[in-house]
């Protein structure tokens, strides 16, 4: 009998690693329904911790995971700018809400 094992592969979208500082800025990015985002976030937050350990144990580099979660409609929390200007080349909130409004218009076009 053939046993398989199954792994969840929690891996965000962005991994930038600074070999000289050891720090490792992973950034996953979601657009959820409106009613959703702090739902979002949270699972987010709660898939990469075990991440964050992994590197921390494997990699031996300090990681941090911001999560980036817009509404369809623009929704957005208000830790989103604190997450973003973590980011490098960080945009501001409301040119993200923008993109986020004109896609969402046109797919329902």
């Amino acid at each position: 009998m053939c046993e398989v094992q199954v792994t969840q592969a929690n891996q965000p979208d962005t991994a930038p690693h600074d070999n000289t500082d050891r720090t490792c800025l992973q950034t996953d990015m979601a657009v959820a329904d409106d009613s959703n985002v702090s739902t979002k976030e949270t699972e987010i937050l709660s898939e990469h911790k075990d991440l964050e350990i992994e590197d921390i144990g494997l990699w031996k580099v300090r990681t941090k995971i911001p999560p980036v979660v817009i509404g369809a409609l623009g929704t957005i929390k208000t830790a989103l700018d604190q997450n973003l200007q973590s980011l490098q080349g960080h945009r501001l909130a409301i040119v993200l809400q923008k993109v986020t409004l004109m896609s969402t218009a046109h797919i329902i076009q």
